[in-house]
């Protein structure tokens, strides 16, 4: 028996059928967008008015622990001649220098940040200093803008309770870390009647949770890295799969 055709209007719809069938599976198979755990955390930094020199002062002076401790911190990173790795939340290039002179001129350090203010200022101390070997990057509030399997480390200092989108940006470190690689973060103890009012309040989450949270991302956590002098902020290790 012939086969008879089809009706023209299923003819004509099924074209249409088609695509709503594509379109719903493409949306049924794109995780929903992360929403903002601080909204505005982080406006200041974005600000074209930003004032680069008095962070310069906040961020490198004496009265920060992190500043004081600098070198301590960079000998638990272990960093080798040729490496690549990226300081995410670079700021105004504490560790800069150092980073570059430890990986070398065959290394690379990627400076990350979300501030075109911040990533001004460190292009122009990159070239000042002769650090050929730094690479400034702008990347967007919820990702850290590296390409894949790009490098051996990254380096979170002070700037994990400022990701707005933790698990999208998390996603982004992971896939920019190659096999093995390793994510340290160094961020503020959050211990309510211990911790000062400031970090209570500006702080988001405490250690404890930050370590949930990265594993909960994939990271497999390794340990707390103890540093000489350090009180008020701690730094723990993770490796990517």
């Amino acid at each position: 028996m012939p086969t008879l055709p089809a009706p023209r209007a299923a003819r004509t719809l099924a074209p249409v059928v088609a695509l709503l069938a594509a379109l719903l599976a493409t949306a049924c198979s794109t995780p929903p967008s992360e929403t903002s755990v601080r909204p505005g955390a982080n406006e200041r930094f974005l600000d074209p008015a930003l004032d680069v020199d008095e962070f310069v002062q906040m961020f490198e002076g004496e009265s920060r622990e992190i500043a004081v401790h600098r070198a301590a911190i960079l000998a638990r990173l272990d960093l080798r001649s040729g490496m690549e790795i990226a300081d995410v939340g670079a700021g105004t290039g504490l560790f800069m220098e150092p980073f570059a002179r430890a990986v070398g001129p065959t290394g690379v350090v990627y400076a990350v940040d979300i501030s075109p203010g911040f990533i001004e200022h460190l292009t122009d101390r990159a070239r000042d200093e002769g650090l050929d070997q730094v690479r400034p990057v702008l990347c967007p509030e919820d990702s850290v803008g590296l390409p894949a399997d790009s490098v051996d480390l990254v380096f979170v200092c002070d700037t994990y309770h400022h990701f707005e989108f933790p698990m999208t940006t998390l996603a982004s470190i992971r896939s920019a870390l190659r096999p093995g690689g390793r994510l340290v973060i160094v961020d503020f103890e959050r211990i309510p009647g211990t911790s000062r009012d400031w970090v209570l309040g500006h702080v988001r989450i405490g250690k404890a949770e930050t370590v949930a949270e990265v594993t909960a991302a994939g990271f497999e956590y390794t340990g707390e890295l103890p540093v000489d002098g350090l009180a008020e902020n701690y730094m723990i290790a993770f490796r990517a799969p």
